[in-house]
């Protein structure tokens, strides 16, 4: 049962980084599981509990940092609801036809274009382009880098 835990962990922790360029798969809570699955595998000893709380809030926080940075970064400029929709619209539409490369250029175009369907002219709309797409870039980025680091710890006590 430890060989099938570790190796589990192992495959939730890959699945983690991927789902933290995917939107399809949650990338931090499988990070975490992975980290549960090799503590599981390794009878409590692998993580302290310090450890493994510290790390299930940052899973939590980066959850909650996912949603809410692209929208207080689309508040703070003025996006209107179009500008989101055609975010969300866009995104959506990268993820499939376009993938990875399309996701990050479908919220910015999306955002344009509900931003031009809402009347703003194409400076302020390109404008709201670009505020969308750094905030799903930093998201991502947390993202990336906090799966990242539980990968590190885990194949860590792995060796």
């Amino acid at each position: 049962m430890e060989h099938v835990l570790i190796v589990m962990a192992v495959l939730f922790s890959i699945g983690g980084i991927l789902g933290s360029i995917l939107p399809l798969l949650p990338g931090p809570p499988l990070s975490y599981l992975a980290l549960l699955f090799l503590q599981g595998a390794k009878k409590g000893t692998a993580f302290s509990t310090g450890f493994l709380v510290l790390f299930g809030m940052l899973t939590l926080i980066s959850l909650v940092l996912d949603y809410i940075l692209p929208l207080i970064g689309a508040k703070w400029y003025g996006v209107s609801r179009y500008g989101m929709t055609g975010s969300l619209t866009g995104m959506l539409a990268g993820m499939f036809l376009f993938p990875p490369l399309g996701i990050i250029l479908g919220v910015f175009t999306g955002a344009v274009i509900g931003e031009l369907i809402a009347g703003k002219d194409r400076s302020k709309a390109l404008q709201a382009g670009l505020v969308t797409f750094i905030s799903n870039v930093i998201s991502f980025f947390l993202k990336l880098s906090l799966s990242v680091i539980m990968a590190f710890y885990l194949f860590l006590k792995l060796i």
